[in-house]
């Protein structure tokens, strides 16, 4: 049976996006694991990063912020 359409990813089939899917694997195998892995893991898993806005073409003071589960 031959299709006409272009194989497409099952992850974008769905409406996500392939950072999505795979924040959504990575939280699976997380919760998969036994300790001491998994405080490990959970640990590795804070995002921190700065944000600057820009006003007149200069940047602004950046302000450092933080992306994790707990907060």
């Amino acid at each position: 049976m031959a299709s006409t359409a272009a194989a497409v990813p099952f992850w974008r089939a769905a409406g996500m996006t392939y950072i999505s899917y795979s924040n959504i694997c990575a939280s699976l195998v997380r919760g998969c694991l036994k300790e001491p892995h998994r405080s490990e893991a959970v640990a590795r898993e804070k995002v921190h990063f700065t944000v600057s806005k820009w006003a007149d073409g200069k940047p602004e003071k950046p302000s450092v912020r933080s992306d994790s589960p707990e907060e």
